[in-house]
Order: structure tokens, then C-alpha cells, then sequence
């Protein structure tokens, strides 16, 4: 869904940074041979994620869901040079795929993965991040949050993926077996009363939400 019109959105794509070679291979492979290629971040939201990495110039960097990996490599681009990014998904069958890319970029040796359930991988980790990427199934979004929160260093940011929903977050006559709409609609309430942060919404692609720990 465009929130804006569609010849100023492809206006700003042409104007801003242009897609790395690898994600272009990325994406292309994605849409070639994965199901549900649109779950990829895609090269304007891509730019927008390593721009926000690049500012934090974060040490450490965890991501809940991975997918085929361009949103992870994207993030990469702005890691301390020692830094690590621990990502997590659900999904075995990506795996081998992602670590493929991850190993064709300059960051392999400082991305991380873990496969299986976030909520459960997440408590186990003995590290703390300054930055979270949180892309993966909206039914968990908020309880992603809360077992984060206390990992996440003062100062340290939450990007939030989807968080508009193709607009459905305006719905409240949503269909019973529809889920994630209103998880998300639970979670952008959750972010906005939450006194530990300060977030800011983004109107791009899906919805992106920039949350920072006070």
C-alpha cells in the first residue's frame, strides 16, 4: 500500500541512495525462488534501515525475523567495527540461503544466526543491544517488546516493521480470524503509553516506528 502517491514514492526512490550490488542479487534471488518475496525490506526501506544503523553506529544489533537476510545486511552497514548482529527466525529452510549472503557481504563474520522461537532464544542471550529490528509475526509484536525492553540500552533503539498494517490499523471491524491487526494495533498503543520510550511513527512503505530508550 502507498501512503503517499505512487510518482512521488517512486520521486523519492529515484533520489535516494541507490540499492548495493549484493541486495540487488538478494532481492532478485528472493523474488526468483522464496515464498512471499513482499516480506523483504526492498531497496528504499533498506537505504532507510542502514541510514538509521549508520547514525547509531550501534556495537550490537538484534533482529526478530530474519527472512532471506536483507534487512540484516542493511542494518549491518552501520555496525561498529567490532560490533556483532544476532539475528533470529523461525524459518530452517531459510537458513543456508541467508547465510549464503550474509557470507557473500563484508559483515559475515559479525552476523550472528539463530533458528527457532524468538521468545524463547531471546532471554538466553547474555548480551544487551542498541539496536532491535522487529519484523516478524505481528501476533508476538508486544511480547517481543517485553522480553527486549530490559536488553535494550539507554539510549538504544526499537524499529518496528508494519506497524500501519496496508492501513488496517484503522479497522475495528477486522475479521475474528484476522490476528495481527489487532496485535498491532495493541502494540502501537503499547509503544505510544510505554514511559521507559519515546516514539515517532514513519509513514513508510508498511509503517515504520523509531522507538528510543529514555
Amino acid at each position: 500500500m502507498h501512503f503517499i502517491p505512487e510518482d512521488i514514492d517512486d520521486y523519492v526512490v529515484k533520489h535516494s541512495e541507490d540499492e548495493p550490488k549484493l541486495l540487488q542479487q538478494l532481492n532478485r534471488e528472493t523474488y526468483q525462488k522464496i515464498l512471499q518475496p513482499r516480506m523483504l525490506s526492498g531497496h528504499y526501506q533498506g537505504r532507510v534501515l542502514s541510514m538509521i544503523s549508520k547514525l547509531t553506529n550501534p556495537k550490537s544489533i538484534l533482529e526478530i525475523g530474519t527472512y532471506t537476510g536483507y534487512s540484516a545486511l542493511c542494518l549491518a552497514e552501520g555496525l561498529q567495527k567490532n560490533g556483532e548482529l544476532h539475528t533470529v527466525d523461525i524459518n530452517e529452510e531459510l537458513f543456508d540461503f541467508q547465510r549464503k549472503y550474509f557470507d557473500k557481504s563484508d559483515y559475515g563474520q559479525q552476523i550472528f544466526q539463530y533458528l527457532g522461537d524468538a521468545l524463547n532464544i531471546i532471554p538466553k542471550l547474555d548480551k544487551t543491544f542498541d539496536l532491535v529490528f522487529i519484523d516478524a509475526d505481528k501476533e508476538n509484536y508486544s511480547n517481543y517488546f517485553n522480553v527486549i525492553i530490559d536488553k535494550l540500552n539507554t539510549g538504544g533503539i526499537i524499529l518496528s516493521d508494519n506497524v500501519l498494517w496496508s492501513g488496517k490499523v484503522l479497522d475495528t471491524t477486522f475479521k475474528k480470524e484476522d490476528t495481527s491487526t489487532p496485535a498491532l494495533i495493541e502494540y502501537n498503543k503499547l509503544l505510544k503509553k510505554d514511559k521507559r520510550i519515546e516514539t515517532v511513527v514513519l509513514p513508510i512503505r508498511d509503517g515504520l516506528t523509531i522507538s528510543r530508550k529514555k
